[in-house]
Protein backbone atom coordinates (compact mmCIF):
# COMPACT_ATOMS: atom_id res chain seq x y z
CA UNK A 1 0.00 0.00 0.00
CA UNK A 2 2.91 2.40 0.66
CA UNK A 3 4.54 1.54 -2.81
CA UNK A 4 1.25 3.14 -4.86
CA UNK A 5 2.32 7.14 -3.48
CA UNK A 6 5.35 7.20 -4.17
CA UNK A 7 4.81 5.76 -7.53
CA UNK A 8 2.65 8.57 -8.13
CA UNK A 9 4.80 11.15 -7.22
CA UNK A 10 7.40 9.76 -9.21
CA UNK A 11 5.33 9.75 -12.37
CA UNK A 12 4.58 13.43 -11.70
CA UNK A 13 8.32 14.31 -10.79
CA UNK A 14 9.62 12.68 -15.02
CA UNK A 15 5.91 14.31 -16.14
CA UNK A 16 7.48 17.81 -15.04
CA UNK A 17 11.42 17.14 -16.14
CA UNK A 18 9.86 15.97 -19.42
CA UNK A 19 7.88 19.30 -19.81
CA UNK A 20 10.96 21.77 -18.48
CA UNK A 21 9.65 21.92 -14.92
CA UNK A 22 6.94 24.08 -15.84
CA UNK A 23 4.87 23.13 -12.57
CA UNK A 24 3.34 25.80 -10.96
CA UNK A 25 3.26 28.32 -13.60
CA UNK A 26 -0.71 28.50 -14.36
CA UNK A 27 -0.62 30.23 -10.67
CA UNK A 28 1.49 32.99 -11.77
CA UNK A 29 -0.06 33.76 -14.92
CA UNK A 30 -3.46 33.73 -12.63
CA UNK A 31 -1.66 36.31 -10.50
CA UNK A 32 -0.65 38.16 -13.22
CA UNK A 33 -4.00 38.37 -14.77
CA UNK A 34 -5.51 38.96 -11.73
CA UNK A 35 -3.58 41.85 -11.12
CA UNK A 36 -4.13 43.35 -15.22
CA UNK A 37 -7.79 43.04 -14.51
CA UNK A 38 -7.69 44.90 -11.32
CA UNK A 39 -5.72 47.63 -12.74
CA UNK A 40 -8.49 47.70 -15.87
CA UNK A 41 -10.92 47.90 -13.19
CA UNK A 42 -9.21 50.88 -11.21
CA UNK A 43 -8.84 52.66 -14.89
CA UNK A 44 -12.86 52.01 -15.60
CA UNK A 45 -13.39 53.44 -12.34
CA UNK A 46 -11.30 56.46 -12.67
CA UNK A 47 -13.03 57.19 -16.22
CA UNK A 48 -16.69 56.77 -15.54
CA UNK A 49 -16.18 59.09 -12.02
CA UNK A 50 -15.61 62.04 -14.59
CA UNK A 51 -18.60 64.46 -15.14
CA UNK A 52 -18.38 64.17 -18.75
CA UNK A 53 -18.70 60.42 -19.08
CA UNK A 54 -21.31 60.73 -16.62
CA UNK A 55 -23.08 62.83 -18.45
CA UNK A 56 -22.84 61.26 -21.65
CA UNK A 57 -24.12 58.00 -20.22
CA UNK A 58 -26.88 59.66 -18.74
CA UNK A 59 -27.97 61.60 -21.91
CA UNK A 60 -27.83 58.14 -23.64
CA UNK A 61 -29.80 56.25 -20.97
CA UNK A 62 -32.59 59.23 -20.84
CA UNK A 63 -32.50 58.98 -25.08
CA UNK A 64 -33.52 55.06 -24.16
CA UNK A 65 -36.30 55.11 -21.59
CA UNK A 66 -37.79 58.37 -23.63
CA UNK A 67 -37.93 56.18 -27.36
Amino acid sequence: MVRRPVHAFRRRYLRAREHGNAVGMATAEYAVGIVAACGFAGLLVTILRSAEVRALLFGIIRKALNA
